[in-house]
């Protein structure tokens, strides 16, 4: 089969739009630049561009190379046009970075190759029949059934954080490790194996820090340049090893489903082979473990809503819809117009890009009311697009909630004072709302580990 990247749309480095600007090109933020989103969404930019630029043109950044610009679309609506428009807007023409560089810049080659070529990258028909052969895994009958499992890794990192509070980092402890377990039990990736995904993570995160800030990224890891490319290589030898392995002897597993998926009867190359385990293996856990640490920011800034769910644990799958659409851990898609076209008065030219800005989509106030506002009993919560719309909305979107709602049951029974400290950090990313450090207090803001006393009588 032909492989994604063969055709991709590489940035010409066009700096303006082939068509006039209706709307006003809005200026001070960098979208391109993972720097720049180390403070978290930029939600008053988005409410601007809403109200006077909602299909804003973002020029790229200087001394870039031919990276082209881009269409910035913040509106609910649009974006719910542009998910199920999906023939007029490719996720597979030009796949959903921001930009392509030059063949010549594709380094690691075989990083960028599995990025290309995967399932989130694909239009139709070849997204359909690569989705329905995975989808089994992510199908309701089997969350329930790894469910038990969940709840016991739950039960196991809260007594780990017992031990060690009351001040603990919430992401080193909880919301990196649960996610980071449910996708290997999913995957069937080996007890021997999983320290190593471990690893392979921590360096995939780095590198975009490196892109950013070399200096800094140099200052904390020093060895991570050298170091880097073995440990790209070492994964993709384990992901060659691991699907020829289930080819032979496949398991009851999604690797195994990996392995042997077939399209127009023929078994993925490796290319994508690699870019189907990385897909889950990065993109579930990115999602998972920043909507953890994200909810219990918001229970900390909203107490009255925390005392609402600790009173009502029947609210926590309202909570967790409502958070997932405060905290919209995924930041954007990109897709790219297969023919000119218009979206909310703009025309687009064919192969020029949009990118979808999901949490301004979530604070759209015209779909919801006071949308700063964290609200469990807000009705339409469940309308978020924190995991996209469309054909295109995330396979993994049930595992995700089960393992919040489960978590929160869980830990609101255990700590049920359990607050954010005002310290966290946030890795550049400009692709999820990246949470990489986050402290908290078991027991509550400046509070102690509780202490049984004996009463006699």
């Amino acid at each position: 089969m032909r492989l994604i990247s063969d055709d991709i749309l590489i940035d010409s480095g066009a700096q303006s739009p082939f068509f006039d600007q209706v709307y006003p090109s809005l200026e001070g933020f960098q979208f391109s630049n993972p720097s720049a989103w180390t403070k978290g969404h930029p939600f008053e930019l988005y409410k601007e561009m809403q109200e006077n630029a909602p299909v804003m043109w973002s020029s790229p950044q200087k001394n870039r190379g031919k990276v082209s610009g881009f269409w910035c679309v913040t509106k609910y609506e649009d974006i719910k046009k542009v998910e199920l428009s999906h023939r007029i807007f490719s996720s597979q023409r030009g796949g959903i970075n921001m930009s392509v560089p030059q063949r010549k810049y594709w380094r690691p080659r075989n990083l960028v190759m599995a990025s290309l070529n995967s399932l989130i990258n694909a239009d139709e028909p070849l997204h359909r029949e690569m989705r329905m052969q995975q989808s089994e895994f992510f199908f309701p009958a089997y969350v329930a059934k790894i469910k038990e499992k969940v709840g016991l890794k739950v039960d196991a990192l809260l007594d780990d954080m017992e031990k060690k509070g009351p001040v603990i980092d919430f992401v080193e402890m909880f919301s990196q490790e649960l996610p980071l377990f449910t996708l290997c039990e999913m995957l069937g990736v080996d007890d021997e194996d999983r320290p190593k995904v471990k690893i392979w993570m921590h360096y995939l995160e780095l590198a975009s820090q490196f892109l950013s800030n070399p200096w800094q990224t140099f200052f904390s890891e020093p060895l991570f340049p050298l170091r880097f490319n073995k440990v790209v290589d070492e994964m993709f030898a384990f992901g060659e090893k691991v699907m020829a392995e289930r080819r032979r002897s496949p398991r009851e597993d999604l690797l195994s489903i990996i392995a042997q998926t077939k399209v127009e009867n023929e078994l993925l190359p490796q290319e994508f082979l690699d870019g189907s385990w990385l897909l889950i293996i990065f993109a579930g856990n990115d999602t998972s473990r920043n909507s953890l640490s994200g909810t219990i920011r918001l229970m900390t800034e909203f107490p009255d809503q925390r005392a609402m769910v600790i009173n009502d644990p029947t609210l926590v799958p309202r909570m967790s819809e409502e958070a997932l659409r405060m905290v919209s851990p995924v930041m954007h898609m990109r897709r790219t117009a297969l023919e000119d076209t218009e979206l909310n008065g703009q025309r687009i030219a064919k192969d020029e890009k949009l990118v979808l800005w999901y949490g301004a989509a979530n604070r759209d106030p015209d779909i919801f009311s006071e949308p700063d506002i964290f609200d469990i009993q807000r009705e339409n919560a469940d309308k978020h697009v924190a995991f996209g719309h469309g054909v295109h909305k995330c396979l993994g979107s049930r595992i995700a909630q089960m393992q919040l709602r489960l978590a929160f049951e869980r830990i609101f029974d255990r700590f049920p004072k359990i607050a954010w400290t005002g310290k966290q950090k946030i890795a550049p990313n400009a692709l999820v709302h990246a949470i990489s450090s986050m402290q908290v207090n078991l027991y509550g803001l400046g509070r102690t580990r509780p202490v049984s006393i004996s009463v006699k009588s």
